[in-house]
């Protein structure tokens, strides 16, 4: 019996066109009809359903791991006029360039046959600013993703009940509005030109904001965004040659570890105390808000910038459907998200609801990597920047 034969017999859950709202998990068609709406207005408005919560209960230190996580927050803060050299100069044409002899490379070991497609007679020129318009758009959705962390971190502070994560969570605001910042100052002053938020990733700041409960906003934020973006720059870092870039996006993983940390951290407890209908619909959010993520990497508007038929060429360029589950950047992507949902119990709950939609996604051979719950230790750009600055200092002593 498949998932959703299992979920019409009453079984447990909701279909994938309940969750979703199309039949099935891949359908191009229905993917490709959500279109962002508001390209041209600057202010979007989201009716935040949510309690401010005030606590009386000001005892520091209640849950260690949390005031363990505050204290390095503190300790880790940077600023991004001074700690990042702006004066580098980024050859955007050379990071084009490379990607696009990646991508044909890639095309050819695949075998790819462009005769009859909008893309037979495109010289380098033409893939060269594919990858250009390509990079342009997928730092725009990194800079909206992170006003969405900033405006889900502000509700986390009136909303959480617990004055440990309050005060931790403020300073996670701090950090989103420094990530916002740097990757407005990068798209503005070194690379030419912004894209919209991408219609899947507004929908799912839109439902993530909107909903009334604060665990809600952690899931959503904190372990499916976040540990996506955790994913998402760690490859970036790898493939871009401008150092200033790389810079850039290191000392932001390093904030989005304790991030992500935050959210496992605090969510494990509360999760504990769950029944199985309550842990259902944390389960069927993640599950949508996975999917959500995965559409937005169809990076549709840069194709209608270029003007290609945006269906033609996801079609030839993603993955032939017979092994869309096994492409291994979309796979990679996921390797935060699933380790962690399996630490909150979210994977196994309710006969392994999620891990069954993670296994058609395929993405669950990441289950028993390391989750974050202390891997920000590792990743502490600053304190690392900062050992190595003290040791250069004795050594010139």
């Amino acid at each position: 019996m498949s998932i959703d034969e299992q979920s019409a017999a009453g079984n447990v859950g909701k279909s994938d066109e309940q969750i979703l709202g199309r039949f099935a998990v891949d359908d191009l068609e229905a993917i490709l009809t959500t279109a962002n709406t508001d390209v041209d207005e600057a202010i979007h408005a989201v009716r935040d359903n949510a309690d401010a919560i005030f606590t009386w209960d000001y005892e520091k230190g209640t849950r260690p791991a949390l005031n363990k996580l505050y204290e390095k927050a503190k300790h880790s803060q940077w600023n991004g006029q001074t700690d990042l050299d702006w004066s580098i100069d980024v050859d955007q044409q050379q990071f084009a360039e490379m990607m696009a002899d990646m991508q044909q490379m890639e095309f050819q070991t695949r075998g790819v046959d462009f005769t009859d497609t909008p893309f037979e007679h495109w010289q380098r020129p033409e893939w060269i600013e594919l990858a250009h318009q390509a990079q342009n758009w997928s730092l725009s959705q990194f800079m909206h993703g992170e006003q969405g962390a900033l405006l889900c971190t502000a509700k986390i502070v009136e909303t959480v009940p617990w004055i440990d994560a309050k005060y931790y969570a403020a300073t996670q605001v701090m950090d989103e509005a420094r990530h916002v910042e740097v990757f407005a100052q990068y798209l503005d002053t070194k690379l030419d030109g912004h894209y919209p938020i991408n219609t899947h990733l507004k929908l799912l700041l839109d439902d993530i904001i909107s909903d009334s409960r604060w665990d809600m906003t952690y899931l959503g934020m904190q372990i499916m965004v976040e540990g996506l973006a955790l994913a998402a720059f760690g490859l970036a870092m790898q493939t871009t040659p401008d150092p200033l870039l790389k810079q850039l996006l290191r000392y932001v993983m390093s904030d989005e570890a304790r991030h992500v940390a935050f959210g496992v951290l605090s969510l494990q407890e509360f999760y504990a105390g769950l029944t199985d209908a309550e842990l259902m619909e944390r389960q069927e959010f993640a599950f949508e808000a996975a999917v959500r993520m995965r559409d937005r990497f169809l990076q549709q508007e840069v194709w209608e910038r270029m003007g290609i038929d945006v269906k033609r060429a996801v079609k030839l360029f993603d993955v032939p459907a017979e092994i869309k589950n096994q492409d291994p950047f979309q796979q990679l992507l996921f390797s935060k998200i699933v380790p962690n949902c399996k630490k909150l119990g979210l994977l196994d709950a309710n006969d392994g609801w999620l891990r069954k939609r993670f296994d058609v996604l395929g993405v669950t051979q990441f289950e028993d990597w390391v989750d974050t719950g202390e891997e920000y230790l590792e990743m502490d750009a600053v304190a690392q920047d900062r050992a190595a600055a003290a040791a250069a200092a004795d050594g010139a002593a």
